[in-house]
């Protein structure tokens, strides 16, 4: 319920959750503030440019089963908010397969031997499943048979975290697989059997003409023009603390510092940065906990190719085990406004890496090299064909979750939770996997909290059922 005296609330984190946060209360008539670190809007769902060239940091699709935050999208953008048809492949083994499944391509790739074992395989699972469903591997196997497990799941799942399946939670599986299984991708693949109701399987989605940066720049504007500020460049260097409350920020403003009152806070950054950052520290448990999170960093390789048709996919699963590139986007396939020239293409090769590892400490053109002749290798592009290309690294891009996250976030949620003035929001804010649509949903609830509301955010994309698919566990 809106407060008859105008609030000032200062919010971390100019992504999707931060700004739905400063959008809200303008809508109630407060003030926000939002800090950003980056020079631009949108965190990991932001547009960078590059020569005229629109790349999008991971291919952000807009689906929702909210009511209320459709609107939001559609009042911000209008008819700028595209409706665009969804193709999207495996390329396991030389061949692309169509996903979803369908049945006279999987037999037509795999041969109808593989195909038979892959059925022996799930029919030996359906009858001895294994007891214990601790891990990925445990739950997918259970559902699908080792065999299609091996094939379609293990390769790309263990490129994008970075460790085996056996140490991802079965929970996450649970979380992003919902409501899929091999049957129902079987009768799928039949025909006349395509979707049958299953939400992971989403033949259309909405999308700005000019990127997911675009939504959340005119988010930005509309902010600014309803009395909130949006300031980028601005890095929380310490949050201090009086007993059970933030009382002010140090933030970093490109080179000098600035200390800054606050009395209602909302945070999006990552929870274990948020706990390292605080002033003074917190009791040690917590801060262990804090340095236990574990994430996942990313990097595109953004490619303009000489050539005006390339693929019609708007992305293509990488599934291939000799292959360091996990996933490829197409931007002109889902806004050919993406592109600075109609008669080229610009394509995002996306390898899921750690802060550190070889590949991101790999010079930029070392980058591209590797990546067009990964194309090359595939069959996709032929080297000569890339002309030109930019890297763009992200970090903290994918919680982690390991068999131990689970108790470590509740350490850390409790102690959050102790602090009366703030609350986290978002992906990171709460380490957990959550879709565009899920962090608004956070920050909204959020703000609500600060009027009386007793929503727990925690508990927001426990159990929706329209996640992603299992190839799509990037």
């Amino acid at each position: 319920m809106p407060s008859d005296r105008p609030k000032r609330v200062h919010i971390v984190g100019g992504g999707p959750a931060g700004l739905t946060a400063a959008y809200s209360l303008c809508k109630q008539g407060h003030v926000p503030v939002v800090f950003e670190s980056g020079p631009i809007v949108g965190g990991i769902a932001r547009t960078e440019q590059y020569r005229g060239y629109r790349f999008d940091i991971g291919g952000h699709r807009f689906f929702t089963q909210s009511e209320d935050i459709q609107k939001i999208w559609e009042e911000l953008l209008g008819d700028q908010f595209l409706t665009v048809s969804r193709l999207s492949r495996i390329h396991y083994n030389g061949e692309l397969f169509d996903y979803p499944l369908r049945i006279g391509n999987v037999l037509g790739n795999l041969g109808p031997a593989e195909s038979a074992l892959i059925l022996l395989s799930y029919l030996r699972a359906a009858v001895f499943p294994s007891r214990v469903e601790e891990n990925f591997e445990q739950w997918v196997s259970n559902r699908f048979g080792k065999r299609l497990y091996r094939a379609f799941f293990k390769s790309y799942t263990e490129k994008v975290w970075g460790i085996p399946c056996h140490e991802i939670s079965a929970e996450w599986a649970a979380q992003r697989i919902q409501g899929l299984s091999f049957m129902t991708a079987l009768r799928n693949a039949l025909p006349g059997g395509h979707q049958n109701g299953v939400k992971s399987l989403i033949d259309q989605f909405h999308y700005p003409r000019l990127g997911p940066g675009m939504m959340w720049e005119a988010m930005r504007s509309w902010i600014a023009d309803h009395g909130g500020e949006v300031h980028c460049h601005h890095e929380i260097l310490t949050l201090r603390r009086e007993g059970n409350r933030i009382t002010s920020l140090v933030v970093g403003i490109q080179g000098a510092t600035e200390t800054v009152p606050v009395d209602e806070l909302i945070s999006s950054m990552p929870l274990a940065t948020l706990i390292r950052r605080m002033e003074p520290a917190p009791p040690d448990v917590v801060v262990e906990a804090g340095r236990a999170l574990r994430y996942r960093d990313f990097l595109t390789v953004c490619l303009v190719v000489d050539k005006r048709d390339v693929f019609p996919d708007n992305w293509i699963y990488i599934h291939d085990p000799d292959v360091r590139m996990g996933r490829l986007q197409n931007y002109k396939n889902w806004s050919v406004d993406m592109v600075a020239d109609v008669n080229k293409t610009s394509l995002g090769a996306e390898y899921f890496v750690n802060v550190g590892d070889d590949l991101w400490e790999m010079e930029d053109s070392e980058l591209v090299e590797l990546a067009a002749r990964e194309l090359q290798g595939l069959n996709l592009v032929a080297r000569e064909r890339v002309e030109d290309g930019v890297v763009y690294r992200q970090r903290k891009a994918y919680p982690i979750y390991d068999d131990s996250y689970r108790d470590h976030v509740r350490q850390l949620a409790e102690h959050v939770e102790s602090i009366e003035n703030l609350q986290t929001v978002g992906r990171n804010g709460l380490h957990k996997y959550n879709n565009q649509d899920h962090s608004m949903h956070t920050a909204i609830l959020a703000v609500e909290n600060l009027f009386g509301g007793k929503h727990d955010v925690w508990a927001v994309n426990s159990d929706d059922r329209y996640h992603e698919a299992p190839a799509e566990s990037g």
